[in-house]
C-alpha cells in the first residue's frame, strides 16, 4: 500500500492536470497506438529489398497516415486517386490536388453538388 501511495505522490501533478481538464486521458493507451504503428511500418521498410523500394514505401505509407490523420478512409482515398492517375484524369503538374487535405475538401464538393 505504501508503494502505491508513494507512485501517487510522485504523480500527483499529474493527477491534478487529469482531474481539472476532462480532455485529458488517464492513460497514454491511444498515443501508444498511434507509435505503435508508426514502429510496425518501420520494421515492415527494412524489408523493402531496395533503396527505391524502401522510397516507395515511405511515400506510400506517408499517404497512408496523412488520410488517416484527415479522417479519409485510406483504401477509398488511395483506390479514388490510383484511378484518377491511371485514366489520366490528373495530369503530373496537377498531383498537389491528390493531397488529403485536398482531395477531401473535393469530395465534400461533390457531395454538394449530388444532393443539390
Amino acid at each position: 500500500m505504501a508503494k502505491a501511495i508513494r507512485y501517487m505522490l510522485r504523480h500527483w501533478a499529474g493527477l491534478c492536470v487529469f482531474l481539472n481538464d476532462g480532455r485529458v486521458e488517464l492513460d497514454t493507451n491511444s498515443i501508444e497506438r498511434l507509435h505503435r504503428i508508426v514502429a510496425t511500418t518501420r520494421k515492415n521498410a527494412l524489408f523493402a529489398g531496395a533503396d527505391s523500394g524502401a522510397r516507395s514505401w515511405a511515400i506510400f505509407t506517408s499517404l497512408i497516415q496523412s488520410a488517416r490523420m484527415n479522417g479519409l478512409n485510406p483504401f477509398e482515398y488511395l483506390k479514388d486517386v490510383l484511378e484518377r492517375i491511371v485514366s489520366s484524369d490528373v495530369k503530373a503538374h496537377q498531383l498537389d490536388c491528390l493531397l488529403p487535405w485536398t482531395w477531401k475538401t473535393q469530395q465534400a464538393g461533390r457531395q454538394t453538388v449530388q444532393a443539390a
